[in-house]
């Protein structure tokens, strides 16, 4: 499956901003779809997935500001954060687990100035 993500930009500490990402195909077919995150200098972590029957795990770091959710029927999943701070800038991904492999889209940069 292909993975388009964008929403990324520049915005201020304390503003909010939401990710989408779009897949190829059904995501009814993909069984964990999540964001991740990779700061400069740091290494790829986890921001948040959600499973096919919609439950949903947060990073400690953004737990209260981010609400992830997929739609059913339909190709898209997004990233809703609030309340951002400089340390969440980054370039974000998206990634579909599925039947048939593990999914990766282009990334999009999120930079928020203090």
């Amino acid at each position: 499956v292909q993975l388009q993500a964008s929403g990324g930009g520049l915005v201020q500490a304390g503003g909010s901003l939401r990710l989408s990402c779009e897949a190829s195909r059904d995501i009814d077919s993909i069984n964990v779809m999540g964001w991740y995150r990779q700061a400069p200098g740091k290494q790829r972590e986890l921001v948040a997935r959600i499973s096919g029957d919609g439950s949903a795990n947060y990073a400690d770091f953004v737990k209260g500001r981010a609400t992830i959710s997929r739609r059913a029927g339909s190709n898209l999943m997004s990233l809703q954060m609030s309340s951002l701070k400089s340390e969440d800038t980054g370039v974000y991904y998206c990634n579909a687990g599925a039947f048939d492999g593990d999914f990766w889209g282009q990334g999009t940069l999120v930079t928020v100035s203090s």
